[in-house]
């Protein structure tokens, strides 16, 4: 007689697996075939993002119905200003010309300790979609411990272009929020990007970087905005942000988990 360990458990058909695996993830995988070639709804769903990505690079901003949207937020009149790139295809071959501004005169100097720019950036969509309810919820995490400058809305604008607009208004530190390049899962992704002490010149090393805010698919907003109090604040205490400012604001969440863990 033959022994036995006990019957061996079923594979899973082959859709059912990548089904649960796409499931968690926006990357495209799993796509099948026929024949040589992929499905035709699967080819169909990656023009569609191609796409999508496209208009969202080259979709200009309402600055109109955005101003208006801004001010309703209660930090004041938003001043709006523009970049030395003349044309959105110029900005698009001259990332040079969309850190330079124009003219600011516009933006009014305050010495507030924060100022707030809303740039389109790369998704201008990703700016009119995430914008406005990503500055309520930097105002309701940050307007009770320091002063907010008036916002200022820029267009064809990069992340650098910040730096002089922060110089005009006088504050220490600025907020950048501005759209990200859009890819073939996402198209309006938002990103902060806070520097302080902030001056023409200053390179990436100098700025942290808070991405993926389009909720509900990536971050929030409140989370977002937790984030940005968080390195607002070691940034004050050490001098500067940068490569030597981390973010810290998970931190009692990480210790509480492994502190779990060990009981």
């Amino acid at each position: 007689m033959t022994e036995t360990s006990g019957a061996v458990p079923a594979e899973r058909p082959e859709s059912e697996f990548w089904g649960e695996m796409r499931a968690m993830t926006q990357a495209r995988i799993g796509l099948g075939r026929i024949g040589d070639s992929l499905p035709t709804t699967r080819v169909l769903e990656f023009r569609s993002a191609h796409a999508a990505a496209r208009d969202a690079v080259h979709m200009p901003l309402d600055v109109e119905e955005f101003v208006s949207r801004v001010e309703q937020v209660g930090l004041g009149a938003p001043a709006a200003v523009t970049s030395l790139a003349t044309s959105r295809a110029e900005y698009l071959r001259r990332p040079d010309l969309g850190r330079q501004p124009k003219d600011l005169s516009a933006v009014a100097h305050s010495e507030d300790e924060i100022g707030i720019v809303l740039g389109d950036g790369l998704s201008p969509r990703a700016l009119a979609d995430h914008g406005v309810p990503m500055l309520e919820a930097l105002k309701a995490e940050l307007a009770d411990r320091y002063s907010i400058a008036a916002p200022v809305i820029a267009t064809e604008a990069r992340v650098a272009l910040g730096d002089h607009i922060a110089a005009a208004m006088g504050v220490r530190t600025v907020l950048v929020l501005i759209g990200e390049r859009p890819g073939l899962s996402v198209a309006d992704s938002l990103g902060i990007y806070l520097t302080h002490l902030p001056k023409p010149g200053c390179t990436d090393a100098d700025r942290n970087c808070i991405s993926n805010i389009h909720p509900p698919e990536g971050q929030g907003y409140a989370q977002s905005a937790r984030i940005v109090a968080g390195l607002l604040a070691g940034a004050r205490k050490l001098g500067r942000s940068g490569v030597a400012l981390k973010d810290t604001s998970r931190a009692d969440v990480l210790e509480a988990t492994e502190a779990l863990t060990l009981e």
